[in-house]
């Protein structure tokens, strides 16, 4: 199965784990302004699928927000809601991959991606694209999690039915499921990609029982 297919598959896995549970993105993007109270400008979500925290963004700023993803169908659809919500004079989309942005130097006043370091074919050359287009002083985060406000119950049950989901589909799978998303993984990536001024927050793939399960796992960053 490739790159692709593996996210496409995630990502429905993740869209059943959610129903009858709050809407996650709200609490990703509260913690994305939190914590990198980013300037008005142009914003970047990339593997933004079709569109989740990228529309939201864009619902909570002024801002122009490009969503990033090699998957059209996904960005047709994401371009859809966005003029369905009137937000199209806002919101751009662009396929292409993450090791590859098509953008120029210096241009982004965010850079956000929320779940798709993990699929990546080359994350420490992903990195240095996104350190790239960050402008100075602009921060980036990267990796996943549920929102630290997203309720308990609802980040214990949610990451209950993932770990089981994985589990269910292939123990390899469920190996390199919490491979990915360990903290020296993420410090690993860092280092390879040249940032020396990072920080990992979080450890992914929690024990469902644990108060603090589905806070997840972010590299943040600010380009000097």
């Amino acid at each position: 199965m490739n790159r692709l297919n593996k996210r496409q598959g995630c990502r429905h896995a993740q869209r059943e784990l959610q129903e009858r549970l709050p809407d996650i993105y709200p609490y990703v993007v509260a913690d994305i302004l939190r914590y990198c109270k980013p300037d008005k400008g142009l914003w970047v979500d990339l593997g933004s699928g079709d569109g989740g925290i990228g529309l939201e963004l864009a619902r909570e700023s002024g801002s122009t927000v490009v969503l990033i993803d090699p998957n059209a169908e996904a960005l047709g659809k994401a371009a859809r809601k966005a003029a369905g919500a009137g937000l199209e004079c806002r919101v751009l989309t662009v396929a292409s991959c993450a090791e590859a942005l098509p953008l120029p130097d210096g241009i982004a006043d965010l850079v956000v991606s929320r779940g798709s370091i993990f699929f990546w074919d080359d994350s420490p050359e992903g990195l240095r694209e996104v350190y790239r287009i960050l402008r100075r002083g602009a921060r980036a985060m990267i990796g996943g999690g549920l929102g630290q406000d997203y309720p308990q119950w609802a980040r214990q049950e949610f990451t209950r039915r993932r770990h089981e989901d994985v589990r269910n589909r292939d123990p390899g799978a469920y190996a390199e499921f919490k491979r990915v998303r360990h903290s020296d993984t993420f410090k690993r990536w860092a280092q390879a990609a040249g940032l020396s001024d990072f920080t990992v927050v979080g450890e992914g793939a929690r024990n469902p029982a644990r108060a603090d399960a589905g806070l997840g796992i972010w590299l943040r960053f600010t380009k000097e």
